[in-house]
């Protein structure tokens, strides 16, 4: 039989997988991991009373869930100062970033993005036919006038700029963001990843605008709080910007667990307080344990910590096979020089203990 087929547009695309997640690993390993520390996600998961709204809602996951997602919309337009027309509820960021490019992005539109920025983005920029125009980090940073200079050069329609960044977890101050978003081109917007806003010092993310057209601004419940499993994000922006995605959204796609999760997390200011602390005391144990074996760290923002291995890719690829090897998950950027670090999340003190004595291991077989 003959298979129909595909669009010219995917059938030209490559078979592209933009992480393979630990679990595929797992099974390739034949073996579960000791330490999940590669992906950036909560281990100190959610709140109990998060897992109190969940439980509850589960008798209810019969029915379809509310595909105005009202309830959450009100609580974040309330914790931002916003009104709720101002609110898009998604499957993430990374769904999110699907919607984004299917609403903005033609075949052969260009996007601006940093080199070796987060993959999902261009993932999704491919996708919906678009083209991908990189500019270099600066110092392990994306750098905002690269950025700009390169989307008036090329006519871009969106840029991409993540703030605390991922995979480096450098970042901008809000002041730095709100000079960048001033000088945007004319017909192009700024998607503006906060993912990790949480974790940052005081003062990195800009004071949100509702009004401005040029930029969306993309939150999640999947860092801090806890939730990557649920699947559920945000993106602010101005009001007829955020109405056009209801033109293509998946209207069910936030299900009725994921929304009460979410209203829970968002209304335990305390639990989220309380996960900032450790992962900042994480964060230090990183850098005190590469220390120790004569590295350096990127400083981070973010709830990782960009491990430099003091030389090329193939050598800091070397020390996360090893790493992998003992049973400890963590990943690495993917393009050079950002490839000579191994990035590692923050774990709880059992992860970072083992850790500790695998990383010496690691570096010696790099070395062999």
């Amino acid at each position: 039989m003959m298979r129909p087929p595909l669009s010219s547009l995917v059938a030209d695309l490559p078979s592209t997988i933009p992480f393979v997640g630990p679990e595929a690993q797992e099974r390739s390993r034949g073996s579960a991991f000791k330490a999940r520390i590669g992906a950036n996600e909560s281990v100190f998961g959610p709140s109990q009373k998060v897992m109190d709204a969940m439980k509850a809602e589960a008798m209810h996951a019969w029915k379809y869930c509310d595909p105005e997602n009202h309830e959450l919309k009100q609580a974040l337009a309330a914790y931002h100062g916003v009104s709720p027309d101002n609110i898009l509820v998604g499957e993430g960021i990374d769904g999110l970033f699907g919607v984004t490019a299917r609403l903005f992005v033609e075949p052969g539109d260009k996007v601006a993005t940093s080199l070796g920025a987060y993959p999902t983005f261009n993932y999704q920029v491919a996708g919906a036919g678009g083209e991908i125009v990189t500019c270099p980090y600066v110092n392990d940073h994306e750098d905002p006038a690269s950025l700009v200079a390169l989307a008036k050069k090329e006519k871009a329609k969106l840029i991409y700029l993540a703030n605390p960044d991922n995979p480096m977890g450098t970042w901008w101050r809000g002041a730095d963001i709100d000079a960048m978003i001033k000088d945007i081109p004319e017909g192009t917007a700024l998607c503006l990843d906060e993912a990790y806003g949480e974790f940052a010092p005081a003062g990195t993310m800009p004071e949100i605008d509702p009004h401005n057209p040029q930029v969306l601004r993309f939150r999640t419940f999947s860092k801090a709080h806890g939730l990557a499993g649920c699947r559920i994000g945000y993106v602010i922006g101005e009001v007829k910007m955020i109405s056009a995605y209801d033109k293509i959204r998946n209207h069910f796609g936030v299900n009725r667990i994921a929304q009460a999760a979410a209203l829970a997390a968002l209304e335990d200011q305390d639990w989220l307080d309380t996960v900032v602390v450790r992962v900042h005391a994480a964060r230090n144990e990183i850098t005190r344990i590469a220390h120790e074996n004569d590295l350096e760290v990127v400083p981070s923002a973010a709830n990782f910590v960009a491990v430099d291995c003091g030389r090329d890719g193939g050598f800091a690829k070397a020390v996360m096979e090893s790493l992998l090897q003992q049973g400890i998950f963590v990943r690495m950027p993917g393009v050079e020089p950002l490839n000579r670090c191994v990035r590692i999340s923050a774990g709880r003190e059992d992860d970072l203990e083992l850790l500790e004595k695998a990383l010496p291991v690691a570096l010696a077989a790099a070395n062999g």
